[in-house]
């Protein structure tokens, strides 16, 4: 049976209209059960088949998670890295308050591989800085930023515990960043970042590694990060 439409809106959607509006007004949080395929099919006078796909399509989009034998239940809130956004910008993407908390800020030297990534003379001094990033006040991940101390004098920690340093770069320095190349693996929590995350020791992370360049093509930040891996997901489009 096709899916029907209501006002032009596929039956399906309606359905994951009115489960994405409990989730956003509280009403349903992480842990909680969604009705089941059945009961939204008498809900809104569907077949069985068009509420499996509704619950599907958020399944893939991360808002649920249907566990064998239980049922469909409201998922932990995920980041989707599928676009080169700051902190901030991800977090609102999915309806949380981002924040961080600066745990170091420092001037290195003689850093040659960072240096390197930077296109930088080896014995440049970096600004080193390392932050908790926050999702409604739970740890979601510890990036560790390098930039130039020189290109980027004033760059404080009381300024970049108030606002994103996408924000800051391009509204004090002029610089709009473009794109970053990226290398993806995993790794797991030592005792240190273990401890920052709120996880157990040896839980899995997702480690990235960016490249950021400037709209001018310059490579302007070089950032790793240890990101948890229940609260992050990386989408791939791959095409044949």
């Amino acid at each position: 049976m096709p899916p029907t439409r209501q006002n032009g809106t596929p039956a399906y959607k309606r359905i994951q209209e009115s489960i994405l509006k409990r989730i956003e007004a509280g009403q349903l949080k992480p842990g909680d059960a969604v009705d089941s395929e059945r009961e939204l099919a008498r809900l809104h006078s569907v077949s069985l088949m068009t509420a499996r796909h509704a619950l599907a399509g958020l399944e893939r989009e991360g808002m649920v998670e249907r566990r064998r034998g239980s049922g469909t239940f409201v998922a932990p809130p995920k980041i989707h890295f599928n676009k080169l956004m700051s902190f901030t910008e991800q977090l609102a993407s999915r309806g949380l308050v981002g924040s961080s908390r600066v745990v170091s800020c420092t001037i290195i030297e003689e850093q040659p591989e960072i240096s390197a990534r930077l296109a930088l003379p080896s014995g440049t001094r970096l600004l080193r800085i390392e932050r908790l990033r926050l999702g409604s006040d739970e740890p979601f991940a510890l990036e560790t930023v390098y930039l130039s101390a020189t290109a980027f004098p004033g760059l404080t920690r009381a300024r970049l515990e108030r606002s994103s340093l996408f924000s800051e770069l391009e509204r004090e320095y002029g610089v709009n960043l473009a794109h970053a190349d990226e290398e993806i693996d995993a790794t797991s929590a030592d005792h240190r970042i273990a401890d920052l995350l709120c996880v157990p020791r040896g839980a899995p992370l997702l480690r990235i590694r960016q490249v950021i360049f400037s709209s001018s093509g310059e490579a302007t930040l070089y950032v790793l990060g240890l990101y948890r891996s229940d609260r992050h997901s990386l989408l791939i489009r791959r095409f044949r």
